[in-house]
Order: structure tokens, then sequence, then C-alpha cells
């Protein structure tokens, strides 16, 4: 049996029969097996449908409660929308504490052998975008995005926090993250009438609602 990484925190009970990998890092529930071996990259599509329908925990697999955590980049807390589902608060919270590729902005996620991952059933995410936000919230429901494939809608949230290098973010870091990400979100906007104009009042709601002081 791996052991944890010296520098992780203590995972919280939920997340205490999750599998550890070579490295040390836990494995979360979501996460698919590649002959043998975890691919973090790429989520397993059996489990998606299985996290909701059972509503069960992206991160540890337990039961859900009816309070429902969302991790993201702000770009989604902006358009409302995830890819992946919810997981319990305290799961949520270890993760974008913990997770080196959530709590490093400068982690750059690697592409050797992605391709299988990505033709697999099944998503990748492929952007970092250096803060991570916990949206919360009692509600979510389904879409198609057009090309066959699930998006979740969040509902409105009861609380959100952010993080960044395993930390609170500051609104300086977020306000920077969302810079960085609106040209991919404004280039599919300007492709349907109104919605540059949508996209960009948006924008402004979330930042004066959302973001940290």
């Amino acid at each position: 049996m791996n052991s944890l990484r010296a520098e992780l925190e203590a995972l919280p009970k939920r997340m205490q029969l999750l599998p550890v990998d070579k490295r040390g890092y836990p494995v979360p529930w979501f996460v698919d097996w590649i002959n043998g071996e975890p691919e973090f990259r790429a989520m397993d599509p059996k489990k998606y449908i299985q996290a909701i329908k059972e509503k069960l925990c992206w991160v540890c697999g337990g039961q859900m409660g009816i309070h429902k955590t969302f991790v993201a980049g702000p770009m989604c807390g902006i358009n409302r929308t995830s890819s992946e589902p919810p997981s319990h608060l305290e799961c949520a919270r270890y993760s974008a504490k913990n997770c080196p590729f959530l709590n490093n902005p400068d982690q750059v996620r690697r592409e050797d052998g992605l391709k299988e991952a990505i033709d697999a059933p099944g998503f990748a995410l492929l952007r970092n975008p250096g803060v991570t936000m916990l949206w919360t919230t009692k509600t979510y429901s389904l879409f198609d995005d057009g090309k066959g494939r699930p998006l979740i809608h969040m509902g409105d949230p009861e609380a959100v926090e952010w993080y960044a290098q395993g930390r609170p973010a500051t609104r300086e870091e977020v306000l920077s993250s969302i810079q960085s990400g609106m040209p991919a979100l404004m280039t599919l906007a300007m492709q349907q009438e109104g919605a540059v104009k949508y996209l960009i009042n948006t924008r402004e709601e979330f930042e004066r609602r959302y973001l940290p002081l």
C-alpha cells in the first residue's frame, strides 16, 4: 500500500478509502484507470453516469447530501456550466488545496499519451485557470452541449470559495484568471446573436457578487 506524500494534508474521513498512487497522491473516485494505472487526465464515463444517477460525490464516491460543491475555474462560474458532477464540500476543499494541477498555476498538463484518454469515452480538462472555484449549491441540471455530450448547469450558489496555490485566492488572482480566459469565451459568444452583450453583463455581475473582497 502506497503512503500519502508528506507535503499533503491529511485526508478527510470521506477520502480515506481512496487508493494512493505510486507518487503518493490520492486517486479521486472519478479517475479512469488504464492498464492498471490511474489516468488523472480522464474521467471514467461509467462513474459519470453513476455519480449523476445515484447522487455520488465526484471525488470520494460517497453519497451526497443537500449541498453540492462544484470544483471549477472562474469561467465556469460566469456561464454557470460544469463538465464534472459535484462533490462534498470537504472533498472539494481538499482537492483545491492539494491537487498538484489545481494548486499550481504554473503546472502544465502533460499531453503525452493524452489522445487515448480523450478518444475514450469520458472527458479531460485541458486548461489550468490558475485559481480554483468551489461553487456550493443545492441544485443543478443537465443539458446537451449540442454534440451529444452532457454538460451541467449549476444552480444559484449558497457559497463560493476561491483557492490558489493551496491557499485562499486573492481578488486580483481571480480577476487575472478571468481576464486570461475571456478571449475563448468571447470567441464563442461572437457566433451567437446577442451573446457578447450577455457575456459582458454576466461577467460584471459575477465579479460584483462572487469574487473575494
